[in-house]
């Protein structure tokens, strides 16, 4: 047994070095001035913010981040909201009509979102919804979905059916049951659906691009890409504001740790 474990403890520590180097290399050129020579392996041996606000300035991240929180915050919502109510009736009832509704989102799941790229670029242009925060939440909101579904039903059908009987039979409606007696028993599921979405949301890179062109509704993805190739020459600028643009989510998921987990196992493996 011991055998064994040693090779995977071995495996673990060099796969967490991999996921750390990137990071630290990222710490350390953040911080060090324009004219060091020192090698980026090494910290500096002084705290240097200039690059921290020339990139703030220059990418226009105050924009972004305001848009990235706007667009994060409202996807995210909605996630929860559509993809709880959704999941109840869909767990609790197995309905051949539900059965074939639950199976049609999870079939969404293998489906690339930019396969279909092309179309909904043209159904954007004949909505009028390029450039538009509603149009990129939608986008979120739809590819989100499927997961998040998949996640929820799996967890609501952890939960026993006994509770919503007693609370039938104290009078309550099913808006009710749910709002008062499931969502509040989801939250460690929830901790991870913001997790997922929050992460893809903030980070996405692939749909912003395409469909937030004008720099007043640039995402950090797509500020730090633009800024980045303006200013390459200066890698210190780009490493602050890509480390900037990682803050918020790193801490997101320190606070939701926990949780993350637990509800991640418990919604996949029933579901």
């Amino acid at each position: 047994m011991r055998t064994i474990s040693k090779p995977l403890k071995y495996i673990s520590i060099l796969i967490c070095l991999l996921h750390i180097l990137p990071f630290y290399v990222l710490i350390t050129t953040s911080f060090k001035a324009v004219d060091d020579p020192s090698s980026k392996w090494i910290l500096p041996g002084y705290l240097y913010l200039d690059n921290f606000y020339k990139a703030w300035e220059q990418a226009q991240l105050g924009s972004a981040f305001m848009n990235n929180i706007i667009i994060t915050f409202v996807s995210v919502l909605l996630v929860i909201i559509l993809g709880a109510a959704s999941s109840y009736p869909l767990a609790r009832y197995k309905t051949k009509w539900n059965t074939f509704i639950y199976t049609l989102f999870i079939s969404a799941l293998i489906v690339p979102p930019l396969t279909i790229l092309v179309p909904l670029y043209k159904l954007y242009v004949d909505l009028h919804a390029l450039n538009t925060l509603w149009g990129i939440v939608l986008l979120h909101v739809t590819f989100n979905l499927p997961i998040t579904i998949f996640l929820y039903s799996g967890f609501i059908g952890t939960i026993p059916r006994e509770l919503d009987e007693a609370a039938m039979i104290d009078g309550s409606s099913h808006l009710g049951l749910f709002f008062r007696i499931i969502l509040p028993l989801l939250k460690p599921v929830t901790a991870s659906v913001i997790i997922l979405t929050g992460v893809a949301v903030w980070n996405d890179y692939s749909f912003s691009v395409f469909f937030l062109q004008k720099t007043e509704v640039h995402t950090l993805t797509v500020a730090l890409s633009a800024f980045f190739g303006q200013y390459n020459s200066n890698i210190g600028w780009v490493a602050s504001g890509s480390l900037m643009g990682a803050v918020p989510m790193t801490i997101l998921y320190l606070f939701l740790q926990k949780y993350f987990i637990h509800g991640l196992s418990s919604g996949a493996i029933k579901g």
